[in-house]
């Protein structure tokens, strides 16, 4: 599978700062950091390749060697500066641990295990929502801010999401001694060996709820509505999916939130067709316009514009408006219009205006007279294929 883009990863602009990319990838560890995301291969893998970005991009030669060159400038392999062998955690651990205040200690979390060192405690997770978003080609143009309703799970509005009636206090659960783990210890024909799972009596939180919650039986989640903003950048295609973190369903008693996933979808332009950054035109000319020139609009996102159309235009001429597409996700510049020259061939005619047509027979300007290179065409449409 190709790599993705390092500024994809981190979701910063190639103008980024030294402080801009250092934040992005604080802001993608800690959302993707295994003591958060327990058992998760999906995140490990997110976590370990946000710090892969981090570890090119933070470096301003390797960073320019990855502007000019992307990822073969870098070795094309995992990690560039570990030997393109891949990043284990040890390593991500032992280089990258200070940007989160020292030791090598993220924050609070370890390198691998509990919360603070403190065991193995379970984190409740809510689940994904994923929405359609469908947009428009002005909306895709400039990017665009759409609120919209989601029912969720929300924190309950009795307990405040701690699962505890009237702010009643949680105990230590004495199964687990708070550790979230039991440990057992069993004979076999190599020795005793010792064993740790989770606790059947907390779930792996470690602690009880000594009064539960009425409303929502001790879960500290119910189901509501709730109106989401999601500011969606400019150059978005139909399939993209973009992650809203932290606005998915709300996780049992005070947990860590799921995520929104936002896929795109694009309401049919009624004049345009989108292919990639261009957008596609067919105009339509009389015989009399294609063969004496006439000037004609064209339809942009951005009002109509005036152009030429030569006199002796050819059915499928290609005519460009440089700059007038669409731009691509952080990127920059925009794509073109292209306009495809269609003559229009009357299906009737009048008495009249078919003794017109059949003087223009007899005449020689209207001979066919191909150039070579309109000649070759179906030798280059063969080549094609």
């Amino acid at each position: 599978m190709s790599k993705r883009d390092y500024y994809e990863v981190l979701e910063v602009n190639k103008s980024a700062s030294a402080e801009e990319i250092k934040k992005a990838y604080r802001k993608k560890a800690v959302q993707h950091h295994p003591d958060k995301n327990p058992g998760d291969k999906v995140a490990e893998e997110k976590f370990k390749e946000a710090a892969e970005a981090y570890e090119v991009l933070s470096n301003p030669q390797k960073k320019s060697r990855y502007d000019q060159y992307g990822h073969a400038g870098v070795g094309g392999a995992a990690g560039g500066g570990f030997g393109g062998g891949g990043m284990s955690m040890d390593d991500i651990f032992s280089h990258f641990g200070d940007i989160f205040g020292g030791g090598g200690n993220f924050g609070g979390f370890s390198g691998f295990g509990g919360f603070g060192g403190g065991g193995r405690q379970r984190v409740n997770k809510g689940s994904n929502l994923r929405v359609k978003v469908t947009l428009t080609l002005d909306e895709v143009l400039k990017g665009v801010e759409k609120k919209i309703k989601v029912k969720k799970y929300v924190p309950c509005s009795h307990c405040t999401g701690s699962g505890a009636e009237g702010g009643a206090s949680h105990s230590t659960c004495t199964s687990c001694q708070g550790s979230g783990q039991v440990t057992r210890i069993s004979n076999t024909i190599l020795g005793q060996m010792q064993t740790a799972s989770t606790c059947p009596t907390c779930g792996g939180e470690g602690k009880i709820i000594t009064n539960k919650c009425k409303h929502c039986a001790g879960e500290g989640i119910e189901k509501n509505e709730e109106v989401i903003s999601i500011n969606i950048p400019a150059g978005v295609e139909e399939g993209m999916q973009l992650s809203v973190s932290g606005k998915g369903n709300a996780a049992r008693r005070g947990g860590i939130n799921g995520d929104l996933l936002v896929l795109i979808q694009e309401a049919e332009h009624p004049e345009l067709v989108r292919d990639g950054r261009d957008l596609l035109y067919n105009l339509f000319v009389s015989i009399p316009q294609a063969t004496l020139g006439a000037p004609v609009e064209i339809p942009t996102l951005e009002g109509r514009v005036k152009v030429k159309v030569e006199a002796g235009t050819q059915p499928g001429k290609i005519l460009r408006l440089r700059g007038k597409g669409l731009p691509e996700v952080n990127g920059y510049g925009r794509g073109d219009i292209l306009v495809k020259i269609q003559v229009w061939i009357p299906k009737s005619l009048t008495r009249e205006e078919k003794k017109v047509m059949e003087k223009m027979i007899e005449s020689e300007s209207f001979n066919p007279k191909p150039s070579s290179q309109e000649k070759n065409f179906f030798s280059k449409v063969k080549d094609m294929f």
